[in-house]
Order: structure tokens, then sequence, then C-alpha cells
């Protein structure tokens, strides 16, 4: 569910006409509903209640500050991959108790900045970055938290660019060797084990993979506490899928996903931490854009737009369907026709759809791409010198800019030209 609805003929986030937006904004922009990630985000917590558990939002699915100051106003953890990310956790007031770190390649400095500003713990992918961490640990005086990040061979069935818990994968450690690495990271001083961590991708729409994974987590926990660790913590990392198109996708709710978790660990008696990201942030967010020109090819018509691959890159890099709407409501039987909706990049990968039946457009029209809320922002660059597009926040009938377009002299500045030139 999500708050984008036709009211009046004219497709609304909330109470707010997305065209009203677009006529004091510009497009193309992305528009997110606080509503929207709100419910989404309390649907978890509800989902794993009454075990104990924080539900960290997964920050590099949306990284704006303010809606990170949103959900961290509601109690939410956040998950973090980079030291960029855990300072945006931090200026949107989230404090470091409340932020896991995670990712294949932290940095020392990373660790540093991370240790010294506060941190519930870090999700350890390898062994040498074990080692690292305990040094930077104990420069500092401190014993820094750790889960580690097992590999469970378990296949997500999800898209090969996101599925992370085989093991040809980059991330975790082999499942079969977890024993023999915690006994060294208890050997470590800068280290103090406090979990296990597993993720195994992201856009799952089934829980058996799941729910294998979680297994073998289980068996693994109870060997490390016989083992002697106290493992009080399970990362069960995000990955629950969302309905990109409102037809045939029906993944599974956070409810089914949370009896799940009861059923398979619940009677450990350890606190139980998620990373959703998608979830939460998808169809919060809407990229809107406007029709530059109606072409009209030999055997196909083309939508022209001026959003591009560069500001939502989804379709370009995994070939992902967003559902393209009319802002303007089409009347009910109204004609429509295939289009290739593509960009004005210079590339033929500037392509969001190609043959998709949409009602008739015109130049001017506007058109919104539903669930653009996760990995649109986030993923856009300025291929081309195309500004970053703004992002807005819509709460009931009011909304505000949350990242502002940049101007030309603004991108331009940022370049210098050296001396000797």
């Amino acid at each position: 569910m999500d708050h984008f609805t036709y009211k009046g003929g004219n497709l609304h986030a909330e109470d707010v006409s997305l065209a009203e937006i677009a006529a004091q904004v510009g497009t193309p922009f992305y528009c997110y509903s606080a509503a929207t990630l709100t419910r989404h985000y309390r649907l978890f917590t509800e989902a794993l209640s009454p075990l104990p558990h924080l539900v960290c939002f997964a920050i590099k699915s949306l990284s704006n500050v303010a809606v990170l100051k949103l959900l961290g106003d509601l109690g939410a953890g956040m998950d973090v991959v980079s030291i960029g990310e855990y300072l945006r956790a931090r200026a949107a007031g989230v404090p470091g108790n409340r932020i896991v770190f995670s990712g294949v390649g932290k940095t020392r400095n990373e660790m540093h900045q991370a240790l010294q500003g506060g941190i519930r713990q870090f999700n350890v992918e390898s062994e040498p970055e074990m080692r690292a961490l305990s040094d930077v640990a104990v420069s500092l005086g401190v014993r820094a938290p750790i889960a580690i990040r097992v590999n469970p061979d378990v296949d997500a069935r999800t898209h090969e660019k996101i599925a992370t818990g085989k093991k040809e994968n980059k991330f975790g450690i082999p499942i079969s060797r977890a024993r023999e690495v915690y006994a060294e990271a208890a050997r470590l001083p800068g280290l103090e084990v406090v979990g296990v961590d597993v993720h195994i991708g992201s856009q799952l729409t089934e829980l058996s993979p799941f729910e294998a994974a979680f297994t073998l987590v289980r068996e693994l926990t109870l060997q490390l506490r016989a083992d002697g660790h106290a493992i009080t913590r399970l990362d069960l990392g995000g990955g629950l899928g969302i309905p990109y198109t409102r037809s045939n996708e029906a993944p599974p709710l956070p409810n089914d996903y949370g009896a799940m978790v009861k059923q398979v660990l619940g009677d450990l008696g350890a606190e139980i931490e998620i990373e959703p990201g998608r979830l939460i942030s998808g169809n919060s967010g809407v990229l809107v854009s406007q029709v530059i020109y109606v072409k009209h090819g030999e055997g196909r018509d083309f939508l022209i737009l001026d959003a591009a691959m560069n500001d939502l890159v989804r379709p370009s890099m995994y070939g992902a369907h967003h559902d393209i709407l009319a802002v303007r409501e089409p009347p009910a039987g109204a004609p429509s026709q295939p289009y290739d909706v593509v960009g004005p990049v210079c590339e033929t990968g500037d392509t969001f759809a190609r043959a998709r039946e949409l009602p008739l457009f015109a130049e001017g029209d506007l058109v919104a791409f539903r669930s653009a809320g996760a990995y649109g922002a986030v993923m856009a660059s300025e291929y081309n010198t195309r500004p970053l597009v703004p992002e807005v926040l819509v709460a009931r009938d009011h909304f505000a800019v949350i990242r502002a377009r940049p101007s030309y002299d603004e991108i331009l500045k940022r370049d210098s030209i050296p001396p000797w030139l």
C-alpha cells in the first residue's frame, strides 16, 4: 500500500497534487510520502513484536537526511555501508548505538571514525577486516562490538546482481568456517563478539530462501554458544521484496516474514536485528517527469521524457520494471497505445520501457514512475552534465524540497583548471 492516488483527476502524493509540485519545482523530481514511509516501518516493528528487536533502515536504498530523521524519530536504527552513510545517520539525529556498520570494504579510517562517534556493531565480512578492526580498536583503547557475516550458500532466487548469499558472491565468511573464525575473533584483544549476521540478497519474493538461511543461522548459534561465545544478537539483513507491478507480483508481507522469524529463531532469546530498505522506501516514492516529444518512428512510437537513465538507472542496469502512470487521470475507456519510453541521454540503454501500453500522451504531459523510492535518487548521477534531480517530501497537505536541484554554475564550480593550462 502507498499514498499515491488520483483525486479530482490528478495524481496526488497524500493530499498534494504532483502537478502542483511540478509547477513549483520543475521536472524531473523525486517525491516521497511520509505516511507511506511511516506505515512500512511500523509494519516491520509490529511483525517482530514481542521479540526484542531493532529495525535498522538500509540507508543505501534512500539516503536523504530528512527521510532518515523521519524514520529515526520513529525509533528506527540505521544500517550503513560507508562512513558517508554513517555521517548522514548522525546528521539525522540517530544515536551511534542504533547504527550497524555493514559492507565488505570498510577502511581503517572508517572504523576509526565510527568507533569514536559511537556504533552499535560492525558486521564483519572477512578475517583481514576483523584483524584490522581489532588493531584500530586497540589503538583507541576500546573494544569493537562485532557480528560476523556468514555466507550460507543459499540461492535467494533473485536478480544475479543483487544476490549476496551464494558461495561465489563476495560477501561474508563461508558458514562452514564460521566456528574457527569466531574462535580467532574471541582471541583478538580489540573485539567483542555479540552476534551472527546473514544477508542473502535483495528483492526476494518468497520466504523459503530466508527460512533456509535462518535455519542454518540457528544451528550455528547453538554451536557457537556451546563453544563459549555470547551470541546475543542475530542480524538477519534485509531483502524482502516489493510489488513493482500492480498485477501479478505478490511478495510476502512483513507479518508473514515476522511469523517465520519467530518460528525459526524465536526461542533462542536473542535480539533480532533486520535491515529492510526497499520495502520501507520503494513504494514510498515516485519519479515525476515531463514529456518533451512524442516521436513517431518506423513501427514504433517513442515517448521522450526529461528524465533519463542517470536519474533512474534501474531499468537500464537491471532490466527493472516500473509502472508508469499519467499524472492527469485518463478517463474511463480512454484509448491507449504502445510506446518505447526513453530519456534524452545519448545511449540506447537510456530506455525505461519498450512497447509499454500507455494512455495517449502529448508534449508537456506529466508521467510518474511508481516504486521509485528505493535505489532511485541514491544511484543517480550527473552523466551528460545533467543536474541531480530534486527530492521532495510530502506530509499530508504540504511538501518541502529536501534536496534542491543544483545550478549549472554550482556543477561547474566543482571543477578546477590547473594554473599551467
